[in-house]
């Protein structure tokens, strides 16, 4: 009796790995299918796959610096001096002078009081979002931010709302309509279509409303900004107008992992209650020293922005010609 009773609960159980099969499938079938291809060598912007030397267009590395030879030799040296891994989390013993440093410089390129390093982009967002926000609480997002900004948002309990691309007015809406804490997110720069966000004008949405200002300003730092310092700087916005700011290594500074920066209260809570931070191995020193060099490159060597620059405007000027 008792195992036809364990063979129909098994019968009755689906297989995770055969429904995710047929997810996969499905995705084959729409052409949908997402695929890996392996990059063989690189040198600046052209890349080596399968056997064909390629001209690169999907590269984040805008200033060129992934393989700048004094960030290079920065984390060489660094790596002989400390080895390759820090060891472990920053709250044990994984937090070195060099995590240190790279802090202090982002913080004062941003303008901000401190800065906070995270492993990856995508774990500091959901280390901010998971500590500011709580069940009650109301997360108001554009519907193009990335996934992470998304994510967190809904692993924090808070409620998620989400309004047309770039659309104060319903962003304006959105905040009108609840008294819950609310904190408003939205990239800088959207990877996918390459417009900013109109950040003046969201940061006077939240200052009327005491909603708290979130921009993840991946794609806008070393990038926008008379001194590079992203999209907000670029704006004319400083910590008061938007008081949490999120930003990568891995993309203008051709590094890996993100930073938040902000007030010391938002950092001293990030590394009180933000998870993604806690439970984490910290980044390799090295690595930190290497995205500390970076950081200094694209400060003082303005003429990488001003090629960026002009490399646009002559692809706009080419697709249009061309009728695309």
């Amino acid at each position: 009796m008792l195992s036809a009773w364990r063979d129909a609960l098994t019968m009755a159980r689906p297989d995770l790995l055969q429904r995710v099969a047929a997810r996969t499938a499905e995705r084959e079938h729409s052409s949908l299918l997402r695929r890996l291809r392996t990059i063989d060598r690189v040198d600046g912007p052209w890349i080596e796959n399968g056997g064909r030397r390629l001209l690169s267009f999907c590269s984040n590395d805008y200033l060129g610096l992934a393989q700048h030879p004094q960030v290079v030799s920065a984390l060489r040296r660094a790596a002989v001096d400390e080895g390759v891994g820090s060891t472990s989390a920053h709250l044990i013993c994984g937090h070195h002078a060099a995590h240190v440093e790279l802090e202090q410089a982002l913080a004062a390129w941003t303008g901000r009081e401190r800065a906070l390093l995270f492993s990856t982009g995508y774990m500091a967002n959901l280390g901010v979002l998971q500590t500011l926000l709580q069940r009650g609480d109301r997360c108001v997002q554009d519907k193009l931010n990335h996934a992470c900004l998304i994510d967190g948002a809904r692993l924090s309990g808070a409620e998620l709302k989400r309004y047309p691309h770039a659309d104060v007015a319903a962003a304006t809406r959105q905040l009108d309509s609840s008294e819950a804490a609310t904190v408003l997110a939205t990239d800088g720069v959207f990877s996918m279509d390459g417009d900013v966000a109109p950040l003046r004008e969201l940061a006077a949405l939240c200052l009327r409303q005491r909603a708290t200002f979130m921009v993840d300003d991946a794609h806008g730092l070393g990038v926008l900004g008379a001194h590079g310092a992203g999209s907000i700087e670029a704006a004319g916005l400083g910590q008061q107008e938007v008081p949490v700011m999120m930003a990568t290594l891995g993309k203008a500074l051709g590094c890996a992992g993100a930073f938040v920066a902000g007030s010391d209260a938002l950092i001293e809570g990030l590394i009180q209650f933000a998870r993604p931070y806690i439970y984490t191995t910290a980044m390799p020193p090295a690595l930190a020293a290497a995205a500390h060099q970076a950081v200094l490159l694209a400060q003082s060597e303005c003429w990488r922005r001003d090629k960026l620059s002009g490399l646009i405007e002559r692809f706009r000027r080419g697709a249009t010609a061309l009728g695309l």
